[in-house]
């Protein structure tokens, strides 16, 4: 489906798109999902295989769902950022620039979200070679699952290392584990230190957006690895702390 350059009428909807609207009149975006773009979760292990009798959180979405609802949707641009901390792990923010509709009174929206990819969260057959790219997609559907208001998740989020050669990656990963760990806090305590933060400036600002825990964070070793890489990205944009 080639959406970008049909028509539009004021309220930024398209000609001959069966929209489904619910009781407030905005767009259902999850029943717009046709039943080819879902398949049942694999890690549910379900007897049903009917996709129209199965609930969200028993189902999948394809990436090619999500990219079909983003053009009927409408957009004039995707951005992408993405750091790679350490050799196995890489962070991706997705940004997309969503045209003006009724539901957003007529203003031009900017929504974006993160997700990450490592050899402990992808396939072994395509996920570890391709880490960028699986990062990449992540975050798109995340981003226009989020915005859209679609709580079933994707094919690309599935931590599929999880199930495949889970015996034989066992002693890699548990190696692994602990020295990308150590990675992230090494990356993260380069960033500060380059951008002049202090470990109480990081926490107080976690504290501030009401991160969980953060009150009892001791050091950055304290700080979960997936909000690590979040704080490395966010210090890396910032501008550093001019001293007083």
């Amino acid at each position: 489906m080639d959406l970008k350059y049909t028509k539009r009428d004021k309220n930024g909807l398209i000609s001959g798109v069966d929209y489904v609207f619910d009781d407030n009149g905005m767009i259902d975006w999850r029943k717009m999902v046709k039943p080819e773009y879902l398949y049942p979760n694999p890690s549910k292990n379900l007897a049903e295989t009917d996709v129209t009798k199965l609930k969200d959180y028993e189902l999948c979405i394809l990436l090619s769902g999500l990219k079909e609802l983003a053009q009927i949707r409408g957009y004039t641009k995707v951005e992408y950022d993405i750091n790679s901390p350490s050799s196995d792990y890489v962070v991706a923010n997705c940004k997309i620039t969503w045209i003006p509709n009724y539901e957003s009174e007529g203003r031009e929206v900017v929504f974006s979200s993160v997700a990450d990819s490592s050899i402990q969260n992808t396939s072994p057959i395509f996920g570890y070679h391709f880490l960028a790219t699986a990062a990449e997609n992540r975050a798109f559907v995340r981003c226009v699952r989020n915005f859209l208001r679609i709580n079933i998740v994707s094919k690309e989020e599935m931590a599929e290392s999880a199930k495949v050669n889970k015996t034989s990656s066992s002693n890699h990963n548990n190696t692994h584990s602990t020295e990308s760990s150590d990675s992230a806090t090494e990356s993260l305590l380069k960033a500060m230190s380059k951008k002049k933060l202090s470990f109480d400036q990081v926490k107080s600002q976690l504290i501030k957006e009401g991160f969980d825990g953060a009150e009892d964070f001791q050091s950055v070793d304290d700080i979960p690895k997936n909000k690590i890489f979040a704080l490395i990205s966010r210090i890396n944009k910032a501008k550093a702390v001019r001293k007083s």
